[in-house]
């Protein structure tokens, strides 16, 4: 077979999603990923934490309405647990690991997948080392209060199956969050 031939045949293959090529890599079967870690890392190095916070006010207000509409009991019961526990924490990393797990949790709750992958993306950004001495700078005890009663107020919205209350609330706490952050 001739080169020309084979080329062709693979932008066939290639075209219709059955194998991928990346020039100095190989030939892949199936779909190119949607972005790999190292497209994930050069966008977050390029990402200002406005950026991302402005992101987040577009996207969690309405996974949390989705949540609302969706969460099965046991989801709404793990966004209570981990409420009871960032409230109970004055130390920074423990308090951002149970935000962590509530933000995540609202986002499993919308059982919307390409949402949850989104959501995932944007919070891989915010591990980032910049993010790290953000927080560190601007969370302080009474902010993790405020944040708490807000966290409570979402959960409590999205308990009741009141779309409208829990994606004004998630809202009204990013752009706290944001204020705080960014200015």
């Amino acid at each position: 077979m001739k080169r020309s031939a084979l080329r062709r045949a693979l932008a066939v293959l290639e075209a219709d999603g059955k194998i991928w090529r990346h020039v100095g890599r190989g030939t892949f079967t199936g779909m190119r990923p949607a972005a790999d870690q190292s497209t994930l890392t050069l966008v977050a190095r390029q990402t200002s934490p406005a950026e991302v916070m402005g992101v987040r006010l577009v996207i969690e207000p309405a996974t949390a309405a989705l949540a609302a509409r969706h969460a099965t009991a046991e989801q709404i019961e793990h966004m209570h647990a981990c409420v009871r526990k960032s409230r109970t924490t004055t130390d920074v990393n423990t308090y951002e690991l149970w935000d962590s797990h509530l933000h995540r949790g609202i986002a499993e709750a919308a059982g919307n997948a390409l949402l949850l992958a989104v959501f995932n993306a944007v919070n891989a950004i915010r591990q980032e080392n910049i993010w790290g001495s953000l927080k560190e700078a601007t969370l302080t005890c009474e902010r993790q209060a405020a944040y708490s009663r807000q966290h409570l107020a979402i959960v409590k919205a999205i308990g009741a199956r009141d779309a409208p209350e829990a994606e004004q609330r998630m809202r009204a706490h990013l752009e706290t969050v944001r204020r705080d952050l960014v200015g």
